[in-house]
């Protein structure tokens, strides 16, 4: 019988540096990010309107035909299966989404030194709660707790505007295109908040009908403009690796036993 990759812990390691053993290329964790993140909503959002469609655009003031799209927060977070999927695939983003957090401070820090290491630490800190605050929002639904609900969406959206300021003025000067394109999503991701805050006041205040339709339809364009500004990374990690990297002092042969 033979079995292979033995190990022989008492032998001298062959070789005095770490060896390599895997890499990939860093702007893969983007690529991830992006296609886990805007599937987890638009599946959802497929999956709700085509099972509940008339419920998860009603609200507690008016229903169908008044209102007519459905909000991220119903559409998310109230119905099965639509919530199943959603939450399923939000969590597979999780992990490339610290790591793009990540990967962004090292970038910035390391290889373009665009950021200082007590700005890139600051601007780490403030991705890591603001991806922790998502998951809040995302697992915490309205329907749950309405409060925490809002609290961490709140939370997410303030981290949001220093994330995306910090990033932007991190961003390499070479790469003229994704500037342009960070700030363009900048300005709209900021730009529609105020126009979407008045929509919800005329909806839950004044109770204008399809106020809050009008609402959700530009709540679900943040989404286009968060996720986006965020695969953008995807440009400036093309030249990163991640590499796993053998430090173990054994020696594995092949022998027969």
């Amino acid at each position: 019988m033979r079995e292979e990759d033995i190990l022989y812990s008492s032998l001298p390691p062959s070789n005095g540096s770490p060896k390599p053993i895997a890499k990939v290329s860093a702007k893969y964790v983007s690529y991830a990010h992006t296609i886990l993140a805007y599937g987890a909503f638009f599946i959802a959002l497929v999956v709700g309107c085509y099972t509940h469609y008339e419920k998860i655009v009603s609200n507690e003031h008016y229903g169908y035909p008044q209102e007519y799209i459905p909000s991220v927060s119903a559409t998310t977070g109230d119905r099965y299966p639509a919530r199943a999927y959603f939450q399923i695939l939000i969590a597979m983003t999780s992990g490339p989404r610290f790591l793009m957090v990540y990967l962004w401070y090292v970038y910035t820090t390391k290889t373009t030194q665009t950021s200082t290491p007590f700005f890139g630490k600051c601007l780490l800190a403030v991705g890591l709660v603001r991806t922790l605050s998502c998951g809040g929002w995302t697992f915490i639904t309205s329907t749950d707790d309405h409060d925490l609900h809002d609290i961490a969406m709140a939370l997410y959206l303030l981290c949001t505007l220093p994330w995306q300021l910090g990033v932007l003025s991190t961003s390499s000067r070479q790469m003229a295109q994704v500037l342009k394109w960070r700030r363009l999503l900048v300005a709209a991701f900021f730009g529609t908040t105020p126009v979407m805050i008045y929509f919800f006041i005329q909806h839950k205040i004044h109770h204008i009908p399809g106020a809050y339709s009008i609402y959700s339809f530009f709540e679900w364009s943040l989404i286009l403009y968060d996720v986006g500004f965020d695969a953008l990374s995807m440009v400036d990690f093309q030249n990163l690796d991640l590499v796993i990297v053998d430090k173990s002092p054994f020696v594995y042969k092949k022998e027969d036993v």
